[in-house]
């Protein structure tokens, strides 16, 4: 049976109607956009300042409630489930900024969303550059909590190479900072690191500095097709070895062009594996570096490369950002079963593109392949009946071969998703007697087991 927990508590510590105990409310915190089974929290908080997020803590901790941190909710492995009940945290509310681009530097409250943070850092020529699909929805404080990246990583880097500073809240509700408002430190442990995707199992996230980049003068972008998913995926892997620095390089295959011309009346691509390169810069050079990236795919026999004038390049990530929900118009009343999220070297990448394709044959299913191939990172969506329990976990099946083929070619189950609900089983399998010394910090910041329970760690 499972357990109940008394959350009154809550309503002496945060005012202003801010803690939800209506079960109308609860229900849409007890699931994120995975597709992992949720369960009703108890009580629902959105603190609005740090020292709110202290008081819930102290409180739950001392009663032995679990707190689920949440953010935006745009979580794919159940990161953001309340498994065991209790309290869900959102961070929503704590929505400051402060720019400061002398210092290249913005610090921000956990609940910042990064397309707004975005949006106003560009009035002053600057940005938070690791470009997620889900942007619109995702916040700072849940991106530190997965390490999150996208379109830019190959160019920029993951969440964690611009977090100069954490401001983070302990399972017991000390409040404390970890790192500095400075490029580099040598002081000390980087507990900040530790914070960095470990998904509120050790802390919540309050307020977190971030280095930034200035907007690039020059940006260039090219639609690459070739005869097959080995020859683009070989391009790739020669483009990043030949020591090109590319804004960003996305594969997409066949089968996902054909689902996003099938969505878009005013776009007709190629249906052919194809390269989505972009090039940034700040002078001139970046029409020899075009060109020395259509050498490399002439090379791996492309079939067609298309410049967009770079008033069109954001039309054309438009079409990639749009296909998930291309996947999921593209049959009826199917559904995408799960989002895949591997990465492997990049020497790599043309085996575990198709190991999909071999697997989706295997087991008779339909999935499409986009990837951030730049950093050997690749997505895949089995569309599925839902109503077929056999298809369901076929595509469950095509998961699990896959992250283990990653694991086995040196890569990890995860890229950027997180660990959450859904690739805890795999966490031996890829990091062997290190889950061990994770459990150990675990036991030192979280005593009592109160932050985040079942997500990350495997049970012991």
């Amino acid at each position: 049976m499972l357990r109940e927990y008394d959350c009154a508590f809550l309503d002496d510590v945060i005012v202003d109607g801010r803690v939800a105990h209506a079960e109308s409310v609860r229900e849409q915190y007890a699931t994120d956009e995975s597709p992992h089974e949720g369960r009703i929290p108890d009580a629902v908080v959105w603190p609005a300042t740090t020292e709110e997020v202290a008081a819930v803590l102290e409180g739950a901790n001392g009663r032995g409630i679990p707190v689920t941190p949440r953010s935006g909710g745009s979580g794919l492995e159940g990161n953001a489930i309340p498994t065991a009940g209790g309290i869900v945290l959102s961070t929503a509310d704590i929505g400051h900024v402060d720019v400061s681009p002398a210092d290249l530097q913005a610090t921000v409250g956990a609940g910042v969303v990064y397309d707004d943070l975005n949006e106003r850092l560009a009035a002053k020529g600057l940005r938070f550059a690791p470009g997620i699909s889900s942007g619109d929805v995702a916040t700072i404080g849940g991106m530190v909590a997965t390490n999150a990246s996208g379109f830019n990583a190959v160019r920029y880097g993951e969440t964690r190479d611009h977090v100069r500073r954490l401001e983070v809240v302990t399972a017991d509700g000390r409040i404390v900072d970890c790192g500095r408002n400075v490029v580099k430190t040598s002081a000390g442990y980087s507990l900040k690191d530790i914070f960095v995707g470990s998904e509120g199992t050790l802390g919540v996230v309050t307020e977190v500095t971030l280095g930034l980049v200035g907007i690039p003068e020059y940006r260039r972008a090219a639609l690459v097709t070739f005869p097959s998913r080995v020859d683009a995926s070989r391009a790739v892997a020669d483009a990043i070895g030949s020591a090109l620095v590319p804004g960003a390089i996305e594969f997409i295959d066949a089968t996902a062009m054909k689902m996003i011309n099938a969505y878009h009346d005013d776009v007709s691509f190629e249906e052919r594996p194809t390269l989505l390169i972009e090039l940034h810069a700040n002078n001139s050079g970046i029409e020899e570096d075009l060109a020395f990236a259509k050498a490399i795919c002439e090379d791996h026999g492309m079939r067609s490369w298309e410049a967009a004038a770079e008033e069109n390049v954001d039309d054309v990530w438009q079409a990639r950002r749009d296909k998930y929900h291309a996947t999921n118009a593209y049959r009826g009343d199917w559904e995408v079963a799960l989002v895949g999220d591997v990465v492997v070297p990049i020497s790599r990448y043309p085996e575990i593109v198709e190991e999909v394709s071999q697997a989706s044959d295997d087991l008779d299913l339909l999935t499409s392949c986009v990837g951030h191939a730049g950093d050997g990172n690749l997505h895949f969506t089995p569309l599925v009946d839902p109503d077929d329990e056999a298809m369901v976990e076929r595509a469950h099946e095509l998961n699990e071969r896959v992250v283990r083929k990653a694991i086995a070619l040196g890569g990890s189950a995860t890229g950027e998703h997180g660990v959450g609900i859904g690739k805890r089983k795999f966490m031996c399998e890829e990091h062997g007697p290190a889950v061990d010394l994770m459990r150990s910090v675990k036991e030192t910041l979280d005593p009592n087991g109160i932050l985040n329970p079942d997500k990350v760690l495997p049970d012991g």
